[in-house]
Protein backbone atom coordinates (compact mmCIF):
# COMPACT_ATOMS: atom_id res chain seq x y z
CA UNK A 1 0.00 0.00 0.00
CA UNK A 2 1.59 3.32 -1.00
CA UNK A 3 2.49 5.86 1.65
CA UNK A 4 0.02 8.74 1.64
CA UNK A 5 2.33 11.36 3.13
CA UNK A 6 -0.61 12.88 5.00
CA UNK A 7 1.14 14.38 8.02
CA UNK A 8 -2.05 15.79 9.53
CA UNK A 9 -3.75 12.39 9.51
CA UNK A 10 -0.59 10.68 10.72
CA UNK A 11 -0.15 13.14 13.57
CA UNK A 12 -3.78 12.75 14.67
CA UNK A 13 -3.46 8.98 14.61
CA UNK A 14 -0.22 9.14 16.60
CA UNK A 15 -1.78 11.46 19.19
CA UNK A 16 -4.78 9.15 19.47
CA UNK A 17 -2.55 6.08 19.84
CA UNK A 18 -0.50 7.67 22.63
CA UNK A 19 -3.70 8.69 24.43
CA UNK A 20 -5.10 5.15 24.25
CA UNK A 21 -1.81 3.60 25.36
CA UNK A 22 -1.80 6.00 28.33
CA UNK A 23 -5.36 4.97 29.24
CA UNK A 24 -4.31 1.34 28.95
CA UNK A 25 -1.39 2.06 31.27
CA UNK A 26 -3.75 3.64 33.79
CA UNK A 27 -5.88 0.48 33.78
CA UNK A 28 -2.77 -1.66 34.23
CA UNK A 29 -1.75 0.48 37.20
CA UNK A 30 -5.21 0.34 38.73
CA UNK A 31 -5.53 -3.43 38.32
CA UNK A 32 -1.95 -4.19 39.34
CA UNK A 33 -2.74 -3.96 43.05
CA UNK A 34 -4.78 -7.18 42.95
CA UNK A 35 -3.89 -8.97 39.69
CA UNK A 36 -0.30 -10.12 38.93
CA UNK A 37 1.24 -8.23 36.03
CA UNK A 38 1.97 -11.42 33.98
CA UNK A 39 -1.78 -12.11 34.01
CA UNK A 40 -2.43 -8.54 32.88
CA UNK A 41 0.02 -9.10 30.04
CA UNK A 42 -1.89 -12.23 28.99
CA UNK A 43 -5.19 -10.33 28.73
CA UNK A 44 -3.44 -7.46 26.93
CA UNK A 45 -2.02 -9.80 24.27
CA UNK A 46 -5.02 -12.11 23.97
CA UNK A 47 -7.60 -9.36 23.48
CA UNK A 48 -5.40 -7.44 21.04
CA UNK A 49 -4.80 -10.55 18.92
CA UNK A 50 -8.14 -10.40 17.04
CA UNK A 51 -7.49 -6.76 16.17
CA UNK A 52 -4.03 -7.53 14.84
CA UNK A 53 -5.33 -10.61 13.00
CA UNK A 54 -8.02 -8.50 11.31
CA UNK A 55 -5.32 -6.16 9.99
CA UNK A 56 -3.36 -9.18 8.75
CA UNK A 57 -6.39 -10.58 6.93
CA UNK A 58 -7.13 -7.22 5.33
CA UNK A 59 -3.57 -7.06 4.03
CA UNK A 60 -3.57 -10.76 3.06
CA UNK A 61 -0.55 -11.55 5.22
CA UNK A 62 1.26 -14.81 4.53
CA UNK A 63 2.60 -16.28 7.80
CA UNK A 64 4.91 -18.72 6.04
CA UNK A 65 8.45 -17.76 6.96
CA UNK A 66 12.02 -18.98 6.78
CA UNK A 67 12.97 -16.85 9.78
CA UNK A 68 10.90 -18.23 12.63
CA UNK A 69 13.92 -17.91 14.94
CA UNK A 70 14.05 -14.18 14.27
CA UNK A 71 10.34 -13.80 15.00
CA UNK A 72 10.79 -15.79 18.21
CA UNK A 73 13.66 -13.58 19.39
CA UNK A 74 11.65 -10.48 18.53
CA UNK A 75 8.70 -11.80 20.57
CA UNK A 76 11.00 -12.60 23.52
CA UNK A 77 12.41 -9.07 23.44
CA UNK A 78 8.90 -7.61 23.18
CA UNK A 79 7.74 -9.76 26.09
CA UNK A 80 10.68 -8.59 28.20
CA UNK A 81 9.92 -4.95 27.36
CA UNK A 82 6.23 -5.38 28.22
CA UNK A 83 7.14 -7.16 31.48
CA UNK A 84 9.34 -4.26 32.54
CA UNK A 85 6.68 -1.72 31.57
CA UNK A 86 3.78 -3.49 33.32
CA UNK A 87 5.78 -4.16 36.49
CA UNK A 88 6.92 -0.52 36.66
CA UNK A 89 3.32 0.63 36.23
CA UNK A 90 2.28 -1.31 39.33
CA UNK A 91 4.91 0.53 41.42
CA UNK A 92 5.61 3.98 39.97
CA UNK A 93 3.36 6.95 39.14
CA UNK A 94 2.07 6.81 35.58
CA UNK A 95 3.90 9.87 34.21
CA UNK A 96 7.19 8.88 35.84
CA UNK A 97 7.04 5.40 34.32
CA UNK A 98 6.20 6.94 30.94
CA UNK A 99 9.14 9.35 31.08
CA UNK A 100 11.62 6.60 31.95
CA UNK A 101 10.49 4.40 29.06
CA UNK A 102 11.51 7.16 26.62
CA UNK A 103 15.07 5.86 26.88
CA UNK A 104 14.55 3.60 23.83
CA UNK A 105 16.40 5.86 21.29
CA UNK A 106 19.35 6.00 23.68
CA UNK A 107 19.67 2.22 23.84
CA UNK A 108 19.14 1.94 20.05
CA UNK A 109 22.42 3.83 19.57
CA UNK A 110 24.26 1.59 22.03
CA UNK A 111 22.91 -1.68 20.61
CA UNK A 112 23.45 -0.59 17.00
CA UNK A 113 27.20 -0.96 17.55
CA UNK A 114 27.28 -4.76 18.02
CA UNK A 115 24.10 -5.56 16.06
CA UNK A 116 24.46 -3.28 13.02
CA UNK A 117 28.14 -2.40 13.11
CA UNK A 118 27.41 1.34 13.34
CA UNK A 119 29.87 3.86 14.80
CA UNK A 120 28.03 6.69 16.59
CA UNK A 121 29.77 10.06 16.51
CA UNK A 122 30.37 12.45 19.43
CA UNK A 123 27.02 14.23 18.87
CA UNK A 124 25.00 11.07 19.36
CA UNK A 125 27.15 9.95 22.29
CA UNK A 126 26.50 13.34 23.87
CA UNK A 127 22.75 12.79 23.46
CA UNK A 128 23.12 9.36 25.10
CA UNK A 129 24.87 10.97 28.08
CA UNK A 130 22.16 13.62 28.46
CA UNK A 131 19.48 10.93 28.31
CA UNK A 132 21.09 8.86 31.02
CA UNK A 133 21.52 11.95 33.19
CA UNK A 134 17.79 12.55 32.77
CA UNK A 135 17.09 9.02 34.00
CA UNK A 136 19.27 9.67 37.05
CA UNK A 137 17.52 12.96 37.77
CA UNK A 138 14.16 11.18 37.88
CA UNK A 139 15.43 8.16 39.84
CA UNK A 140 17.31 10.20 42.45
CA UNK A 141 14.65 12.88 42.83
CA UNK A 142 12.85 11.20 45.71
CA UNK A 143 10.25 13.97 45.80
CA UNK A 144 9.27 13.64 42.14
CA UNK A 145 5.59 13.32 42.95
CA UNK A 146 3.34 14.29 45.83
CA UNK A 147 0.90 11.47 46.48
CA UNK A 148 0.38 8.39 44.35
CA UNK A 149 1.70 4.88 44.77
CA UNK A 150 5.34 5.90 45.05
CA UNK A 151 4.76 7.47 48.46
CA UNK A 152 2.57 4.64 49.70
CA UNK A 153 4.27 3.47 52.91
CA UNK A 154 3.19 -0.10 52.17
CA UNK A 155 5.60 -0.21 49.18
CA UNK A 156 9.16 -1.08 50.32
CA UNK A 157 11.96 1.18 49.14
CA UNK A 158 13.69 -1.71 47.37
CA UNK A 159 10.52 -2.30 45.35
CA UNK A 160 10.46 1.34 44.28
CA UNK A 161 14.05 1.10 43.05
CA UNK A 162 13.16 -2.15 41.25
CA UNK A 163 10.39 -0.19 39.54
CA UNK A 164 12.87 2.49 38.47
CA UNK A 165 15.22 -0.16 37.11
CA UNK A 166 12.43 -1.95 35.25
CA UNK A 167 11.14 1.26 33.65
CA UNK A 168 14.61 2.19 32.42
CA UNK A 169 15.38 -1.39 31.31
CA UNK A 170 12.20 -1.31 29.23
CA UNK A 171 14.07 1.06 26.93
CA UNK A 172 16.84 -1.52 26.48
CA UNK A 173 14.48 -4.33 25.46
CA UNK A 174 12.37 -1.96 23.36
CA UNK A 175 15.52 -0.88 21.51
CA UNK A 176 16.46 -4.53 20.99
CA UNK A 177 12.98 -5.12 19.58
CA UNK A 178 13.40 -2.16 17.21
CA UNK A 179 16.70 -3.46 15.86
CA UNK A 180 15.36 -7.02 15.48
CA UNK A 181 12.41 -5.64 13.51
CA UNK A 182 14.87 -3.71 11.36
CA UNK A 183 16.70 -6.96 10.58
CA UNK A 184 13.50 -8.91 9.92
CA UNK A 185 12.15 -6.18 7.65
CA UNK A 186 14.78 -7.05 5.06
CA UNK A 187 12.74 -10.14 4.10
CA UNK A 188 9.46 -10.01 6.06
CA UNK A 189 6.37 -7.80 5.64
CA UNK A 190 5.68 -5.45 8.53
CA UNK A 191 2.14 -6.82 9.06
CA UNK A 192 3.54 -10.37 9.25
CA UNK A 193 6.09 -9.28 11.86
CA UNK A 194 3.36 -7.71 14.01
CA UNK A 195 1.07 -10.75 13.65
CA UNK A 196 3.82 -13.22 14.54
CA UNK A 197 4.71 -11.05 17.54
CA UNK A 198 1.11 -11.03 18.77
CA UNK A 199 0.66 -14.80 18.33
CA UNK A 200 3.93 -15.70 20.05
CA UNK A 201 3.54 -13.23 22.93
CA UNK A 202 0.01 -14.50 23.61
CA UNK A 203 1.33 -18.08 23.71
CA UNK A 204 4.25 -17.13 25.98
CA UNK A 205 2.06 -15.31 28.49
CA UNK A 206 -0.39 -18.25 28.49
CA UNK A 207 2.41 -20.50 29.80
CA UNK A 208 2.80 -18.28 32.87
CA UNK A 209 -0.88 -18.37 33.88
CA UNK A 210 -0.82 -21.57 36.01
CA UNK A 211 1.83 -19.97 38.25
CA UNK A 212 0.25 -16.53 38.74
CA UNK A 213 -3.49 -16.86 38.05
CA UNK A 214 -5.85 -14.80 40.20
CA UNK A 215 -9.52 -15.04 39.24
CA UNK A 216 -10.76 -11.53 38.38
CA UNK A 217 -13.87 -10.24 40.07
CA UNK A 218 -16.93 -9.30 38.03
CA UNK A 219 -16.00 -5.64 38.58
CA UNK A 220 -12.45 -6.20 37.27
CA UNK A 221 -13.41 -8.20 34.19
CA UNK A 222 -14.71 -5.20 32.18
CA UNK A 223 -11.52 -3.31 33.05
CA UNK A 224 -9.38 -6.22 31.82
CA UNK A 225 -11.36 -6.37 28.58
CA UNK A 226 -11.08 -2.61 28.19
CA UNK A 227 -7.33 -2.77 28.77
CA UNK A 228 -6.87 -5.34 26.00
CA UNK A 229 -9.16 -3.56 23.56
CA UNK A 230 -7.49 -0.20 24.21
CA UNK A 231 -4.11 -1.78 23.51
CA UNK A 232 -5.36 -3.36 20.30
CA UNK A 233 -7.04 -0.18 19.07
CA UNK A 234 -3.95 1.86 19.93
CA UNK A 235 -1.86 -0.58 17.92
CA UNK A 236 -4.17 -0.14 14.94
CA UNK A 237 -3.96 3.66 15.19
CA UNK A 238 -0.18 3.45 15.45
CA UNK A 239 -0.08 1.31 12.31
CA UNK A 240 -2.33 3.77 10.49
CA UNK A 241 -0.13 6.67 11.62
CA UNK A 242 2.97 5.06 10.10
CA UNK A 243 0.98 4.25 6.95
CA UNK A 244 0.02 7.93 6.63
CA UNK A 245 3.37 9.70 7.06
CA UNK A 246 7.07 9.06 7.44
CA UNK A 247 8.24 7.69 10.78
CA UNK A 248 10.76 10.53 11.15
CA UNK A 249 7.98 13.13 10.81
CA UNK A 250 5.86 11.45 13.48
CA UNK A 251 8.64 10.95 16.04
CA UNK A 252 8.06 14.15 18.04
CA UNK A 253 4.32 13.43 18.37
CA UNK A 254 5.01 10.17 20.21
CA UNK A 255 6.27 12.18 23.18
CA UNK A 256 2.72 13.45 23.75
CA UNK A 257 2.22 10.30 25.85
CA UNK A 258 3.93 12.16 28.70
CA UNK A 259 1.26 14.89 28.60
CA UNK A 260 -1.52 12.28 28.68
CA UNK A 261 0.18 10.42 31.52
CA UNK A 262 0.62 13.57 33.63
CA UNK A 263 -3.05 14.51 33.11
CA UNK A 264 -4.40 11.05 33.92
CA UNK A 265 -2.10 10.67 36.94
CA UNK A 266 -3.24 14.02 38.32
CA UNK A 267 -6.96 13.38 37.77
CA UNK A 268 -7.04 9.77 39.03
CA UNK A 269 -4.32 9.53 41.68
CA UNK A 270 -3.52 13.14 42.48
CA UNK A 271 0.06 12.78 41.22
CA UNK A 272 1.60 16.24 40.88
CA UNK A 273 4.90 16.46 38.93
CA UNK A 274 7.65 18.47 40.59
CA UNK A 275 10.66 20.14 38.91
CA UNK A 276 12.94 17.11 39.36
CA UNK A 277 10.61 14.84 37.40
CA UNK A 278 9.91 17.44 34.70
CA UNK A 279 13.62 18.27 34.36
CA UNK A 280 14.57 14.60 33.96
CA UNK A 281 11.77 14.03 31.46
CA UNK A 282 12.82 17.11 29.48
CA UNK A 283 16.41 15.82 29.30
CA UNK A 284 15.30 12.39 28.06
CA UNK A 285 12.92 13.87 25.47
CA UNK A 286 15.55 16.38 24.30
CA UNK A 287 18.07 13.57 23.89
CA UNK A 288 15.58 11.53 21.84
CA UNK A 289 14.70 14.46 19.59
CA UNK A 290 18.37 15.33 19.05
CA UNK A 291 19.11 11.72 18.11
CA UNK A 292 16.26 11.93 15.57
CA UNK A 293 17.69 15.21 14.26
CA UNK A 294 21.16 13.69 13.79
CA UNK A 295 19.67 10.62 12.10
CA UNK A 296 17.82 12.82 9.59
CA UNK A 297 20.97 14.84 8.88
CA UNK A 298 22.94 11.67 8.34
CA UNK A 299 20.36 10.53 5.76
CA UNK A 300 20.39 13.94 4.09
CA UNK A 301 16.75 14.71 4.96
CA UNK A 302 15.40 18.04 6.28
CA UNK A 303 14.66 17.92 10.03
Amino acid sequence: MPLRHDLRRGALMMLGATALFSLMGALVKGLGDSIPFPELMFFRNLLALPVVAAIGLRRKVDLRTQRFGGHFLRALAGLAAMSCSFFALTVLPLAEQTALTYSTPIFVIILSIPMLGERPGPHRWGAVLVGFLGILVIALGQGAFIGGGRHDPSIPEWLLWAGFGAAATHGLFSALTTLLVRQLSATEASAAIVLWQSILMTAMTTLALPFVWVTPSWEQLPLLIGMGLLGGLAQVMLTEAYASAQVSALGPYSYSALIWAIGIGWLVWGDVPTPSMLAGAAMIVAAGLYILHRELRRRGKPS
